[in-house]
């Protein structure tokens, strides 16, 4: 057997997202920071995946956070774009302005620049959200260049909602 390459293995969750959506009848939605919709983009790799996929909102301005997906300027000025704080307000932004039943989010510093001692270059939040739930959300730490910290992200999140559908039945 062949080992999939990376943008196969991200093709592969995408599409095992999208059958588990389908099969429930559940409509999905993304709000992206640092993958700059590289969420969306794998998820419409997908034939028919508009059954499963309603949108994507790509919000990688602070300003658009803020028109978009309505998180907080004073959340914005305290935690910072990149913070759990931000990405629970993502998801619950993307479900308001949506009809998906299911949201992720991500924000993050991909790099070169950006990083901090506190929050370094490779730092992203990812957030999953069911509507009428409680966002969860994970911290993740990821190596690499800008494009390999954005490739993990967005296999990270997809991953990420396949576990969380399979240990919860998709409740968060």
């Amino acid at each position: 057997m062949v080992p999939l390459n990376t943008e196969n293995k991200i093709i592969e969750l995408a599409r095992m997202v999208g059958m588990s959506l389908k099969e429930r009848g559940w409509l999905l939605a993304t709000a992206e920071s640092c993958t700059g919709g590289g969420i969306a983009q794998s998820i419409t790799e997908i034939p028919g995946s508009s059954a499963w996929f309603d949108r994507g909102f790509v919000t990688y301005s602070n300003v658009a956070k803020i028109q978009m997906l309505g998180v907080k300027s004073e959340t914005l000025e305290k935690y910072g774009a990149v913070s759990f704080e931000t990405a629970q307000e993502m998801t619950a932004g993307a479900l308001s302005g949506s009809q998906a039943d299911w949201t992720i989010a991500v924000t993050g510093i991909a790099g070169p620049d950006g990083g901090t001692m506190t929050k370094p270059v490779g730092t992203v939040f990812i957030a999953w959200q069911r509507r009428g739930a409680i966002a969860k959300v994970a911290e993740m730490h990821f190596g690499g260049d800008r494009h390999q910290i954005r490739t993990e992200t967005v296999k990270t999140a997809l991953a990420g909602w396949l576990n969380i559908d399979k240990q919860h039945g998709g409740e968060v």
